[in-house]
């Protein structure tokens, strides 16, 4: 997925990014809501994950304004007011899930793919897809009794196609998907990642409309 973290603490920021980058998300991260509202003003992103104490207001107030003008996007909120009034005024400002400070980077992992599943339709983790049985908490992948290994980025990229069953992807989408702003990207990095996972996963899981994008192929 494509995620902006909004969190001024250093290093939580740090380490946020880093563990949703492992997981094979693009991240960007900002640390103020001006910095917010300028990267929301020019990119579709698939989750915020969204302080509520910085430095130029307060986060709640910025998610209630974005939901009043009908803004869907998910957002979990990361906090260190921990009171259960807090929590409940989150949720009713338009938060999806609150993850009070300090948490389990491993949790926040967990949570993110929840929320994307929710928002999918689909919140069962077990999918098929022809021969392959895939389960997304895990990220694990199995044809019968042999498992198949992805990279992060190659499972960023096949969990893209997944959340939009059928959908043509174009490549400038899924390079959305896997980089940040800033990323040097080759101009066929794409084409190399389609490749490396058909050999793991079969010539015709993904479906390539040539000039047009890519696709689950069908199944």
């Amino acid at each position: 997925m494509r995620i902006l973290l909004i969190e001024d603490a250093l290093p939580l920021g740090e380490a946020v990014r880093d563990q949703i980058e492992d997981d094979g998300h693009a991240v960007d991260w900002v640390q103020t809501l001006a910095d917010t509202r300028a990267c929301l003003a020019t990119t579709a992103y698939d989750l915020l994950l969204l302080d509520l104490m910085l430095p130029d207001g307060r986060g709640i107030d910025f998610l209630r304004q974005r939901r009043k003008a009908g803004d869907a996007t998910p957002v979990i909120i990361l906090t260190a007011r921990d009171q259960i009034s807090d929590r409940i005024d989150g949720l009713n400002a338009g938060a999806d899930d609150y993850l009070v400070k300090p948490f389990d980077l491993a949790e926040l992992s967990a949570r993110i793919a929840a929320v994307a599943r929710r928002y999918s339709g689909n919140p069962n983790p077990l999918l098929q897809v022809k021969d392959l049985d895939i389960d997304l908490s895990s990220h694990s992948i199995r044809r019968g009794s042999r498992s198949i290994d992805l990279t992060a980025r190659e499972w960023a990229l096949f969990e893209a196609l997944l959340q939009r069953p059928g959908a043509l992807l174009t490549k400038s989408q899924l390079e959305d998907h896997l980089y940040a702003f800033g990323a040097e990207i080759e101009s066929n990095t794409i084409e190399v990642y389609i490749s490396r996972m058909r050999k793991k996963l079969g010539h015709d899981t993904i479906e390539t409309v040539r000039g047009m994008g890519y696709r689950l192929g069908k199944t």
